[in-house]
């Protein structure tokens, strides 16, 4: 008995061929879309660009996807894993009417078809990827190895949602991609959908035999169930063959799917699914042509990109090409106007079924606000700047810990198994983290371990952030937190996201969706026992690259403004917002109030660490960062301390890119702002979190850029004191106070005496953290006392 009936063949082979003439048509034809007239130079390319190989693959699971979507009423998204296979999955896009009902002058007829092929890989129109343009995608794929955990993302808090994943088997190769597979035991089968993975073992890479595509049948299906899955198998070339075995299979597939959900959610079956995955296996390039000049073609790396690159001026190959494309007979599956003829288009499902029109592809559709408690009520009662110690991140957990209890099905917290370490255990208070592996009785002491957790722990940054970014991306919102010196570790992903979001922005069609939020702790000041490995703020650097249109970055100096700028982050869209704030206990300055004024402005004086009120000031000391603004302030302290006549305006940046002018930066101080400010032509010592060049590169432009002198990160450091390490790097007190000094016209002599007394004082301080393995009580227990 078979699966298909011969009309069903005959529907998805048509629709799956008129798929294949299209992708094919992109990478080739600027005019004579349908081949009405005989094909002419003129009307291919001047410049073939886009990739063959992995496309037949990608449409022939897409029109079987269409069938399974009708049969069993599914709500389901592709994500396309393959970096260029954009031309597989923009076909039945186009075809199915998605893609004309958002771009109308790529409509369904021969114009439109027109249109639809010369904008493909060409000046002004769409790349060879996934990308934001295209209907139904939230994943890319240029970058390969993320594919799989963004679809686990989608599917967290999504009971009804299938994503269907296509893993290529270049990209199979990656690590993330490899950490990734155990996503699988991060769901939970009665609130959150299922991920379907589909391994397309095509065989090659650019010009590369893959990994996968040459083990053994048993090895391979022991690497998947080794993984948690239960593969199923369709290999093959026949078209009829191949369309029957996976017809088969996918039936099996949702089968599989609903019979385990129903176990969780009807039978209160609660051990861990074995999900099912497909291992599809065809030739790449499947249906192009098959040899060039006694080279193989199809089924060779040579169909990965252009098969027949020289169409334009060899008639050998245009000839080839017009065979190529009359072999899906486009005159039986397009009509007289250039659309798909209705016995074919009818294997499309209808409406939002479709899954270039599905809402949770363009997850701004279904965002939901957050119910956001008073993040007011979870400050610090600051009675006097500087003088009580607690850790910033500690009352974050708090606020996360009511946020989650109020959106109890869209907000999630992320971290490689840090959330307590960074201070942020409150939230076990409303939650546990999720867990489906077995348990120890050592579990049960502390581990904050459930089935239905809403904390997401797992050792790779790369698989988190993948969940966070497919969680975002249909609709929830949620935080990653993370140590500062690996956060390095999804810098590409990050920089894939911002671009995202940076091109999603343009278009009027994408609904907006909730920010990427990075709590970036364990800095690079405190680091007493993990030393120069974990001392790296370059991260900063990264981010500050990107649109500032899409990304912020903040350095908030204590608790106040650490809930303030949180609040915000929340409560904003298309954006990623950067938050560093260390976990440890800190001085807290800023009233709540004081703390939303200066949030608001983003750079700030702190008058009550002023001396020059009503005057112009002879040094301008300005800080960005929680131990940078402490030993600012200490050097502040010094100075005043020992020139009490000494001008002094202490100005605070907590909002970093705010250094930019608004030219670049929407919230950038303008020059005026900025020389009111900082002055036209007074020294200015910057006392900053992380790498000194930075803030040479966002305020370069500005009046007094000459007189910018930024103390930061520079190397430095291994097992230090905290007062140590800021020694070496030259960011604390005493180095600050000495270069004040040296910086001020009527101190470089007078300051002499109090400058050798610094430098006595840095020495005392080093010998004594070498005996005693601390920093000296007086500099532990430092309080900032107001200004006479």
């Amino acid at each position: 008995m078979t699966t298909l009936t011969p009309t069903e063949l005959h529907q998805i082979h048509g629709f799956w061929r008129a798929c294949n003439y299209l992708a094919a048509g992109m990478i080739y034809l600027q005019d004579n879309p349908l081949l009405r007239e005989p094909l002419k130079p003129e009307h291919i390319k001047n410049r073939l660009l886009g990739h063959w190989g992995t496309s037949p693959g990608l449409s022939f699971i897409y029109t079987h996807l269409n069938r399974v979507i009708n049969k069993f009423d599914l709500n389901a998204i592709y994500l396309a894993g393959p970096g260029h296979g954009a031309p597989g999955v923009l076909a039945p896009v186009y075809l199915e009417g998605s893609y004309s009902e958002i771009y109308t002058d790529k409509s369904e007829d021969l114009e439109g078809m027109r249109a639809f092929f010369r904008q493909f890989s060409f000046p002004g129109g769409i790349g060879s990827h996934c990308t934001p343009e295209t209907p139904g995608s939230i994943h890319e794929g240029g970058e390969l190895g993320y594919s799989i955990s963004h679809a686990y993302g989608t599917v967290l808090d999504t009971p009804d949602l299938i994503s269907v994943v296509v893993v290529g088997d270049g990209e199979a190769e990656t690590g993330p991609l490899a950490t990734a597979w155990h996503s699988n035991k991060f769901l939970d089968p009665r609130r959150d959908g299922v991920v379907l993975p589909i391994l397309h073992l095509n065989g090659y890479k650019i010009n590369n035999p893959t990994i996968l595509a040459r083990i053994g049948h048993q090895e391979l299906e022991s690497l998947l169930e080794g993984y948690g899955y239960t593969p199923y198998f369709v290999e093959g070339d026949d078209y009829d063959t191949m369309h029957e075995a996976m017809a088969t299979t996918l039936d099996r597939c949702i089968e599989d799917i609903h019979a385990l959900q129903a176990r969780a959610r009807l039978e209160g079956n609660l051990d861990r699914p074995m999900y099912p995955a497909i291992v599809f296996r065809s030739p790449k390039g499947w249906t192009g042509p098959k040899s060039l000049d006694g080279h193989q073609i199809e089924g060779s790396w040579r169909s990965h990109q252009v098969p027949l690159k020289a169409v334009k001026h060899d008639p050998d190959q245009l000839h080839m090409l017009v065979d190529w494309l009359k072999s899906y007979y486009p005159e039986e599956l397009f009509d007289e106007e250039g659309k798909l003829r209705s016995e074919f288009r009818s294997l499309a499902p209808q409406g939002t079924k479709r899954m270039g029109s599905n809402p949770h592809a363009n997850g701004g559709l279904l965002r939901k606000s957050l119910h956001l408690p008073d993040f007011r009520q979870y400050g610090v009662d600051v009675q006097v700047p500087g003088t009580i110690e607690v850790s910033n991140t500690y009352p974050l957990g708090v606020l996360m810990r009511d946020i989650i209890k109020a959106n109890p099905h869209n907000f999630r917290l992320f971290g490689p198994d840090e959330t307590a370490s960074n201070q942020l255990q409150a939230v076990y208070e409303a939650t546990k983290k999720v867990w489906w592996g077995s348990y120890l009785p050592a579990d049960a002491d502390g581990s904050e371990m459930a089935l239905d957790g809403r904390v997401m722990e797992m050792l790779s940054e790369h698989t988190l952030e993948g969940w966070l970014e497919g969680y975002l991306l249909t609709g929830r919102h949620g935080l990653l937190s993370t140590y500062e010196a690996f956060v390095h570790v999804i810098d590409s992903m990050f920089n894939q996201h911002a671009k995202w979001l940076e091109i999603s922005r343009k278009l009027s069609w994408r609904a907006e969706v909730a920010s990427l939020n990075l709590l970036i702790t364990s800095t690079v000041w405190r680091q007493d026992h993990n030393g120069f490995t974990h001392q790296d703020p370059g991260f900063l650097d990264l981010v500050a690259n990107k649109s500032m249109e899409v990304v912020r970055i903040y350095l908030p100096p204590d608790v106040n403004c650490l809930l303030t700028i949180a609040d915000r982050c929340f409560r904003r869209t298309d954006r990623i917002n950067v938050i560093v704030s260390d976990k440890q206990p800190h001085l807290q300055y800023l009233t709540m109030d004081a703390a939303i004024a200066h949030c608001n402005k983003g750079i700030g004086m702190w008058e009550w660490a002023s001396t020059d009120l009503g005057v112009e000031p002879d040094l301008v000391i300005t800080c960005a960062g929680d131990v940078p603004t402490q030993e600012a302030l200490a050097a502040t302290a010094i100075l005043h301390q020992a020139f009490p006549d000494l001008k002094i305006r202490f100005i605070n940046v907590v909002d970093l890119l705010a250094l930019q002018p608004p030219l670049e930066y929407p919230n950038g101080l303008s020059d005026r702002d900025f020389d009111s400010l900082f002055t036209i032509d007074k020294p200015i010592i910057f006392n900053f979190h992380g790498y000194p060049w930075l803030i040479h590169r966002l305020a370069y432009r500005r009046t007094n850029h000459v007189n910018l002198h930024v103390r930061g990160y520079k190397e430095k450091g291994n097992i230090n004191t905290p007062l140590e390490l800021a020694m070496n790097n030259q960011i604390d007190r005493f180095t600050l106070a000495i270069d004040a000094i040296d910086r001020v016209p009527k101190l470089q002599v007078a300051g002499a005496h109090t400058k050798e007394q610094l430098k006595n004082r840095q020495i005392e301080c080093r010998q004594y953290a070498y005996a005693h393995g601390t920093d000296l009580p007086e500099v532990v227990n430092w309080r900032w006392k107001n200004l006479d």
